[in-house]
Parts: structure tokens; C-alpha cells; sequence
């Protein structure tokens, strides 16, 4: 097949939506199809373009078999607001004439990647074109989540980008995204049930999984054997609600035998580390290379994963298929209900969301509980590999892909994952 792929991030970026867009494309690349990619050059998530790199001419490249085509784009240095319908529109507009000149190419498959929702125009147009199936993949639902998150504002306005995404979605002859209640939303906004389709998010299982010793970042942050580290490791932006994390670090100043590791990037990391300037049990790290994300994530004795309330089926977030896979304990910030908190039924605990107190309580009782700690980092480990493990995920992609292009519907070979079926998450306090 010859498969191509819209998205605007793209390796080497090492975290959120480029990961995974390299690695399905690096995917069936190797499985034998001819795959090329439209894209942006990498900024993400220091919202800097990286060496090597250009915001401002269209540039080319071979990257593991793949042939990338970079485009042109806006950075903003503060992506709030109007900037970052800016920054996604600029990306829009220049990968239009990149989309169009693959017409002669003929594409089987043309997929657009959101966000940005705004390039998926192009790709619609470039599928009807050549007749090439439309597939258009949601990492999240953008226009809800600015607007619940407070980016964007109006009802006016947020009734007209509804009803643009409601036509978008209802154009492509595939809507895929990575969780059951994403999936749901699709069918609610218009996308008939047998054109959707999940694709969750995965995670390589050799790369990530729990090591048998103590990672060695604990040496190099002067970490006591007997202190328990709770790691926050990710984007710090405004979807990540940090000021949970600061809040019960700071309730938890007194408790010697507890440090914090912050480790990432992004627009909210300044304020971080300006309110935790004080509080010698808090550390701070870089983003760190790919090759060092499992030494980096078995760093953790709790992994603690905050979101704001509202967002919770809007975004999934994509750090946590590494969480899992290390086999460490986790709290979440999840509501009753959503995707998330069910995710994490029988494999790590959950509080309400922006309830710092209730974060502070559960990471003071793993940090007490080794038993619990090990109880749950099993369980996590045994569905990362069993449901989410790369091979797994994207062989079923393949499938799809194959069954499409031969005539086939959306909800064609998608064999079963081997997974159980979630159990209700504890909250809490329900596991004391």
C-alpha cells in the first residue's frame, strides 16, 4: 500500500503526539508499505525548533525508511489562545501545496493526525482527489478541550468550531482515536458507528519495563536508598494542571522520606520551578534522550499524573502507556466514569481532579505501602503487555488498513487484544 500520513509533529520529537506518529509510520514502513509523511519540524514541547532544523522553508528528508516532507510553521514562544490557532493555521496553510503535489503519487491511504484539525481539510481534499481512503486519527478533541480548559471562549464561537469539526469528522471514511469514551464522542458528533474505530495509544514492552535494580538517576540526584521518589515526568503545559503537583509537594515538604522529580519541558515549567524553589525535596531534569526513558521511568516509586477536570475524555493522556509498562505504582487525577479512571481499575489509584490534599494523602500512603505499591505495579505491567504492547496494537492497524484497501469496512480484522476487561478503579481512600 502506499500510506500517507499529515501530522504536524513528528520525530525526533520525543514525547506526546510526534512518538507515536514516527512510530506507526516507521511501523508500515517495515511491514513493506511505501510510506511518506507531511509534517512539521520539531519543536515539541520546548516550543523552540530544534538545531538542525528550519520554522520557515519546506525541507526534506529520509528518517528510518520513511520519506519527510517538513513544512513550514509558526512557533509561538507563549502557545496560549489566538497564538496557537495561529501556530495550527500557519501549519494548515503550508502543508496544503505539500499534500496537493502528492496527487501524481496516488496514495492509498491518505491519514491526518490531530491535533492540528485544521490540516485535515487538506488531507480530505488530497483523498478525494486521488480515491484514496480518508482517515482521520483524534489524540484528542481539541476544540472541546480549548474551550473546557479556558484557551478559547464564547458560546458563539464555540457552537461554529463545533459544527466545523462535525462536518470534518463526517467527511473522512475513518475516525480513529485511543480510548472507548473518545470513540463514544466521535459517534455523538455525528461519525456513523461502523466508521470508527479505536486505536489506543501504545508502548514498546522490551524498551520500557521494571529493571531489577535502582536506577541510576537516583545516584545522580543524590537520592537516599531509602526515600521514595514520586516523578512527574512529560509536557508541562496548561492540559497538565502542574499546580495540583505543586500544591502537594508542598504539603508534603515535611516528609523526609518522600522527593519529587519533575523531568520535561514546556510553557508552565518556569512557574514550577519558581513555587518550588523552596522545597529541598523537590528536583528538576530536562526532557532526557529516548535511550534513557526507561532508566528514567523506573526512577519512580509513584508516578503521579495530573489533569484538569473537564479534560479527562477529551485528551488521554499519552505518557501513561510508559507508566504502565515500568510496572510502578500510579496516581491518577481522573472523575469517576471517564476513560482514565477505568484505564487504571485494579492498577493504581485515583483522586479527584485539582484536589491536591487527596493527591498528597495517596502518595503519603504508597510511599508507606511497598506491598501495594508492588501489587499494583504488577497489574499495570501485565495490561501494558497484554493490550498495549506495539505489536500488538499496531499489527491490528495493519489489518485494518489491508482489509480497507481491499473493499473492506472499518470494523474489519481487528482481532482481540487478549486484554480483561477493565475493573473499577479504587479511589483513594477506598484503598486503605
Amino acid at each position: 500500500m502506499k500510506i500517507l500520513i499529515c501530522g504536524q509533529n513528528y520525530a525526533p520529537e520525543l514525547t506526546g503526539t510526534g512518538k507515536y506518529t514516527a512510530e506507526m509510520a516507521e511501523s508500515l514502513d517495515a511491514a513493506g508499505h511505501e510510506v511518506r509523511v507531511v509534517c512539521g519540524p520539531p519543536y515539541y514541547p520546548a516550543w523552540r525548533v530544534e538545531e538542525g532544523y528550519t520554522a520557515w522553508r519546506y525541507q526534506r528528508e529520509q528518517r528510518a525508511g520513511v520519506r519527510v516532507q517538513r513544512v513550514p510553521l509558526w512557533v509561538p514562544r507563549r502557545p496560549g489562545g489566538l497564538n496557537r490557532l495561529l501556530h495550527l493555521g500557519s501549519f494548515a496553510l503550508a502543508a496544503l501545496p505539500a499534500l496537493l503535489g502528492q496527487c501524481w503519487w496516488r496514495p492509498d491511504v491518505v491519514m491526518v493526525i490531530a491535533p492540528g484539525l485544521m490540516s485535515a481539510p487538506g488531507g480530505w481534499l488530497l483523498a478525494r482527489l486521488t480515491g484514496a481512503i480518508g482517515w482521520l486519527h483524534l489524540q484528542d478533541y481539541e476544540v472541546d478541550a480549548a474551550f473546557e480548559l479556558g484557551l478559547l471562549r464564547g458560546a458563539r464561537a464555540r457552537r461554529a468550531a463545533l459544527a466545523v469539526e462535525r462536518a470534518l469528522l463526517r467527511g473522512f471514511d475513518v475516525v480513529s482515536t485511543i480510548s472507548e469514551k473518545m470513540t463514544q464522542a466521535a459517534v455523538r458528533k455525528g461519525v456513523p458507528a461502523a466508521r470508527v474505530v479505536l486505536l489506543p495509544n501504545w508502548v514498546d514492552a522490551d524498551a520500557i519495563h521494571p529493571l531489577d535494580r535502582p536506577s541510576a538517576y537516583r545516584e545522580a540526584l543524590g537520592i537516599a536508598p531509602n526515600q521514595k521518589v514520586v516523578l512527574y515526568a512529560g509536557n508541562m503545559g496548561a492540559k497538565q494542571g502542574l499546580d495540583v503537583l505543586m500544591c502537594a509537594a508542598a504539603a508534603l515538604a515535611g516528609q523526609p522520606d518522600i522527593v519529587f522529580v519533575f523531568c520535561g519541558n514546556g510553557p508552565a515549567r518556569a512557574e514550577l520551578e519558581l513555587h518550588c524553589a523552596g522545597l529541598e525535596h523537590c528536583r528538576f531534569l530536562p526532557l532526557q534522550p529516548a535511550e534513557r526513558l526507561n532508566e528514567l521511568l523506573n526512577l519512580a516509586d509513584i508516578h503521579v499524573l495530573p489533569q484538569r477536570g473537564g479534560a479527562a475524555d477529551l485528551v488521554m493522556p499519552s505518557k501513561l502507556t510508559g507508566m504502565l509498562a515500568s510496572g510502578r505504582a500510579i496516581v491518577a487525577m481522573a472523575e469517576g466514569g471517564t476513560e482514565l479512571f477505568a484505564a487504571l481499575g485494579g492498577r493504581g489509584l485515583t483522586v479527584p481532579p485539582e484536589d491536591a490534599d487527596a493527591l498528597a494523602h495517596a502518595i503519603r500512603r504508597l510511599a508507606n505501602d511497598a506491598g501495594q505499591r508492588a501489587e499494583l505495579g504488577a497489574a499495570a505491567r501485565a495490561y501494558a503487555v497484554s493490550a498495549l504492547a506495539a505489536p500488538v496494537v499496531l499489527g491490528r492497524l495493519e489489518a485494518r488498513l489491508r482489509a480497507l484497501v481491499a473493499g473492506g469496512t472499518a470494523g474489519e480484522a481487528a482481532p482481540a487484544t487478549g486484554a480483561e476487561l477493565p475493573q473499577p478503579a479504587l479511589r483513594a481512600e477506598e484503598a486503605e
